[in-house]
């Protein structure tokens, strides 16, 4: 049986494509370390793996099965989202803005309180780590802005043709509502085929989130890495939102 290990600073991470999880015990857990290391995002990005932990934890390196995806055409946008995307986008108070202020957002996301959820998993050190990926034009926000204030929004990570979503949150009705929808409409235009979910939640499912196994993720995300139809840097506004409409 393999054994969880602690990963150094030039540790290779086990590749989940090709090897079980270390401790049947704790599914999807692949490694853990005592801090992110410089290069470890982008590389366990590159193998389905992704960081979650709380500030009194060590590092701990995911790659769930199965796992959470939404394809952008299957973005559930109802009604009454419509009818807020209308009135979203004939407001001139009301903007959404792209890679403006990526630490903002990141910290909206771990400030939000969430129900049944004390604290956050969004360290310092994730909002460094991240920092570094977005300077690097590998991560990226979208914003949603009513008279310059921050309402609502996400951010994510994208790699090749892959999105990996990360988090969002609301400070009024819809409004990370509208920042997804804006994500899956330029993945939509974008030919990208999936953004990862990582877990299953049921507002997800709500939007049209789905789970697949990981192996299929895995082997999807490997040939997403290779498509090249995604430019930087990343640039709309909210007018992309009349996709939906």
């Amino acid at each position: 049986m393999a054994q969880l290990i602690w990963l150094g600073l030039k540790d290779p991470f086990p590749n989940p494509l090709e090897e079980e999880d270390p401790d049947p015990s704790v599914p999807g857990l692949m490694a853990v370390s005592e801090k992110i290391y410089p290069g470890q995002l982008s590389a366990a990005y590159k193998l389905g793996i992704f960081p979650w932990y709380s500030d009194n934890q060590p590092v701990l390196w995911w790659s769930p099965d199965p796992r959470m995806v939404l394809k952008p055409q299957d973005f559930k946008c109802s009604d009454s989202l419509k009818k807020t995307i209308r009135h979203f986008c004939s407001t001139p108070d009301l903007q959404l803005l792209v890679d403006k202020d990526f630490g903002a957002v990141v910290r909206a996301c771990a400030t939000s309180k969430r129900k049944d959820q004390d604290g956050t998993w969004i360290t310092q050190e994730i909002l460094d780590a991240y920092t570094q990926l977005h300077k690097q034009g590998h991560a990226h926000s979208i914003a949603v802005m009513e008279q310059n204030q921050l309402i609502g929004g996400l951010y994510c990570v994208s790699f090749g043709g892959m999105v990996f979503g990360e988090s969002m949150f609301s400070r009024k009705t819809d409004a990370s509502k509208l920042a997804l929808a804006a994500l899956c409409a330029w993945c939509e235009q974008h030919q990208v085929a999936m953004i990862d979910c990582q877990q299953e939640t049921k507002h997800l499912s709500s939007l049209g989130g789905s789970l697949i196994p990981r192996q299929e993720f895995l082997v999807r995300l490997q040939t997403s890495l290779n498509q090249t139809n995604i430019e930087l840097p990343w640039n709309f506004g909210k007018e992309i939102l009349n996709h939906w409409l």
